[in-house]
C-alpha cells in the first residue's frame, strides 16, 4: 500500500482521537453492553443492539486510524528544505487575479483537508497546481465555472 501524507498536526490529532476511543468510548460500549444483558432477552432488546452497534462503529473507526498511522508518511514541513516552493505543508496566501480577493491554504493529505479551517488536500486541483511554485508567480487553476488565475503572494513553513 503506498505511503499517505500526513502533517504532524494531522497524526497528532488522529493519535488523540484513537486514545479516546480505546481508553474512553470502548470502555463506555463494554459497560453499556454489560448492563443491556444484564435486562434479559437480547432479541428484543434495543439498548443491546444500540450498544453493540456502537461497538462495531467504533472498532471499525479504531481499524481505520490505525490503518491511516501505519500507512502514514508523517512530514514535519518546518524541517523540510522547500527553498521558498509551495510544497506538502506549506501555508500559501493566493490573491485571485481579476477580483484581487486573498485567501490562505495550508496543503494537507485528504483526511485533515477542512476548508472551513484553511486545509486543502494535496489532490485539490489549487493545491496541485501551486506545488512547485514560488512567490509571485500565477497559476492557473481549472475550476469548474472555468479558469481562475492566482498569484501567489506568501509562503509559510509552520
Amino acid at each position: 500500500m503506498n505511503k499517505v501524507p500526513l502533517t504532524v498536526k494531522g497524526a497528532e490529532k488522529l493519535r488523540a482521537e484513537l486514545e479516546e476511543l480505546k481508553s474512553v468510548v470502548r470502555p463506555r460500549i463494554i459497560a453499556s453492553i454489560a448492563t443491556a444483558r444484564a435486562h434479559g432477552d437480547l432479541k428484543e432488546n434495543a439498548e443491546y443492539h444500540a450498544a453493540k452497534e456502537q461497538q462495531s462503529f467504533a472498532e471499525g473507526r479504531i481499524n481505520e486510524i490505525e490503518g491511516k498511522l501505519s500507512n502514514a508518511q508523517i512530514i514535519d514541513v518546518t524541517k523540510v528544505d522547500a527553498n521558498g516552493t509551495v510544497v506538502f505543508g506549506a501555508t500559501v496566501e493566493i490573491e485571485d487575479v481579476d477580483s484581487e480577493k486573498r485567501v490562505t491554504y495550508q496543503i494537507v493529505g485528504e483526511d485533515e483537508a477542512s476548508i472551513k479551517e484553511g486545509r486543502i488536500s494535496i489532490g485539490s486541483p489549487i493545491a496541485r497546481a501551486l506545488i512547485g511554485k514560488q512567490v509571485e508567480d500565477v497559476v492557473t487553476v481549472k475550476a469548474p465555472g472555468g479558469n481562475v488565475d492566482y498569484e501567489i503572494i506568501s509562503i509559510e513553513y509552520v
